[in-house]
């Protein structure tokens, strides 16, 4: 019996390119600790920020060409979430760089 089903569905490419993308997200997330940390300037708020960033360009660098499968889909509230608490964080930053007066 025949399937119906592309070469792109397979689980195995599904498992294989999901894979990808979490050794890239943390290879990154390890790698950006481990620079921060040898440059004595590990703070949560730019562990965040290197984190979005690298998680945005694994995002876009395992990005399929054809089809977009459902775990991805998922992604957008992901970026989505880091997207404000980036802009939380930029904000308190700013805030803190003003005088006092200002606001």
């Amino acid at each position: 019996m025949v399937s119906c089903r592309s070469a792109v569905d397979t689980p195995s490419m599904t498992t294989w390119r999901r894979q990808r993308f979490i050794i890239g997200t943390m290879t990154w997330l390890l790698a950006g600790a481990l620079v921060l940390a040898l440059l004595d300037a590990l703070e949560y708020e730019l562990f965040l920020v290197i984190s979005l960033i690298g998680f945005l360009v694994v995002v876009e660098l395992t990005a399929p060409l054809n089809l977009t499968p459902t775990w991805r889909t998922r992604l957008k509230w992901l970026i989505a979430g880091g997207l404000l608490v980036f802009a939380y964080v930029v904000v308190r930053r700013i805030l803190e760089i003003l005088p006092p007066g200002v606001l």
